[in-house]
């Protein structure tokens, strides 16, 4: 164990070994050894599942190989061709030793629909088509792929941090379940929270013979059944008021897994906890200080204004105090998704780290480029954050899939994030009423900006923030588009790219 770091309730202690060696049910105890030491956009509309922006904008347009694009509303036709650069998410790297602590698996927004819910018709199609960038078409495949990966990795714990379905369908929750019974099998403990699209929602659909249909929605009462194996029955503690529970991760780290979903009096998109559940949290702190253990908290939404470009629906309401309890606690970090977007920031707002805690949003496993991020934590706080993207085109080899697009998903899915953004990019355009540009311009605008996009969803829009701020496109938007949400969008973009979001080590 490294050396005391002296800040806060529960980092300047020395953590006592307990030996009660506590076992979940039917598996091995749910720490690891510690392991040897080594070595680290966004829609401009409101169709980012979850979160609201600042103006509604039309839909998408068709983004997959198999469907055939929608005609534009203008009289012609927007191009077709498809956009030529391949922007592979991540180089290979070569095998490095793990670094010390617990190693956990965070996935999250898998926006999972169950088989029996769709006949893959133009209903379906339609949903696909017109959505946030989600594969949903393949959804299964990704699951399928991504539990056999984690079964490779071996981690400690596999922590999902809501929306775990599409729309709270029953059926999607109950089959979802199937993939972590299967995990829990191969002796890796899982723990869920809901997110809120998870319970209570009355978007629940089927899609059957051309038409979109309700399906069953979920109470927090099946929710709670459907994944009680998977934390909430091993819980050292419950809030009676929320689906909100302290998980043992370790005998030296509890996770401190927090409901900020709004379903009981129908459901919101926005995050709130509730002041019965702010008395449970400093409970549960006071009594990880007691029992000397780190804590780990996480939620579906977010404890921190991560963006200019989330304006609502995204962060906690009035998070200033449980980031001020976990802060005056000594929580190094927290854990949540939501915005489907590659992100972490620091509430000491110098980025230093040693006053504030770091907030790590991890992006859907469902969107482009289907990736989950490994964490490994150390008792005492320290911790190792970076993202793996999801081998879909080696399983499919494994499992002798005979679709090209299954085959070659790592060409497939960039194309596809990048149709829709550029769909949405180029009916702004055309909607924009005496604008004074050619098509091949509109078209160039619209390509540099799904790119801007695709990038700042992977966390990595540092890469090419200043190639796209001195390029010709970018000036075209400005000049003629500069008060444009998109326009706006694009200097957020380039603004917030300080860093790589994919990576993250303290201290």
């Amino acid at each position: 164990m490294m050396g005391r770091i002296g800040r806060g309730r529960g980092r300047g202690k020395e953590l006592p070994v307990r030996l009660d060696d506590k076992k979940a049910k039917g598996r091995d105890p749910m720490w690891g050894s510690i392991l040897r030491l080594a070595v680290y956009g966004i829609l401009f509309a409101a169709l980012l599942t979850g979160c609201t922006r600042r103006e509604e904008t039309g839909g998408t347009e068709p983004v997959t190989e198999e469907t055939t694009q929608r005609p534009s509303e203008e009289t012609e036709e927007k191009p077709t061709e498809p956009i030529e650069e391949i922007i592979e998410p991540f180089p290979e790297e070569e095998v490095k030793e793990e670094p010390p602590g617990l190693k956990i698996i965070i996935a999250t927004d898998m926006h999972y629909l169950a088989r029996e819910l769709t006949d893959m018709g133009s209903g379906f199609v339609d949903m696909v088509e017109h959505g946030d960038g989600k594969v949903t078409n393949y959804i299964w495949q990704i699951m399928d792929a991504f539990t056999e990966e984690v079964i490779q990795e071996k981690p400690d714990l596999l922590l999902l941090t809501g929306d775990l379905s599409l729309d709270g369908e029953l059926r999607s929750h109950m089959e979802f379940a199937g993939y972590l019974e299967k995990l829990e099998g191969e002796g890796i403990p899982v723990a869920v929270i809901p997110g809120n699209h998870d319970i209570n929602n009355a978007g629940a659909s089927r899609f059957y013979d051309g038409k979109k249909a309700p399906a069953e929605t979920t109470s927090p009462e099946q929710f709670y059944e459907i994944y009680r194996d998977y934390g909430y029955d091993e819980a050292v503690s419950r809030d009676s008021e929320s689906l909100s529970y302290v998980y043992p991760i370790s005998d030296r780290v509890w996770g401190l897994m927090l409901d900020s979903c709004q379903y009981k009096n129908g459901r919101l998109t926005g995050g709130m906890i509730d002041t019965e559940t702010y008395s449970w949290i400093e409970e549960q702190l006071d009594a990880a200080y007691e029992e000397n253990v780190m804590i780990l908290p996480l939620s579906h939404h977010n404890l921190l204004d991560q963006s200019q470009i989330y304006q609502d629906d995204c962060t906690i309401e009035h998070s200033e105090r449980l980031t001020e309890l976990l802060v005056g606690w000594g929580a190094p970090l927290y854990l949540s998704g939501h915005l489907h977007v590659q992100h972490y920031t620091n509430s000491d707002p110098e980025w230093g780290g040693e006053t504030g805690i770091y907030e790590i949003v991890t992006s859907s496993l469902a969107t482009p480029p289907c990736q989950y991020g490994i964490l490994y934590y150390q008792d005492n706080g320290y911790f190792q954050y970076e993202t793996q993207i999801v081998d879909v085109d080696s399983w499919a080899e494994e499992t002798g899939q005979t679709d090209e697009n299954l085959l070659n998903f790592s060409q497939y899915r960039t194309p596809f994030l990048e149709k829709v953004f550029y769909n949405q990019a180029y009916d702004k355009l055309t909607r924009m009423p005496d604008l004074d540009l050619t098509q091949d311009e509109m078209d160039r605008m619209s390509r540099m900006y799904a790119r801007a996009n695709c990038y700042y969803y992977w966390g990595r829009a540092i890469e090419i923030a200043q190639e796209l701020h001195s390029s010709e496109e970018y000036q075209l938007w400005m000049e003629h588009a500069g008060t444009s949400l998109p326009s706006e969008y694009l200097d957020y973009i380039l603004d917030e790219a300080r860093t790589d979001y994919n990576r993250l080590t303290w201290p």
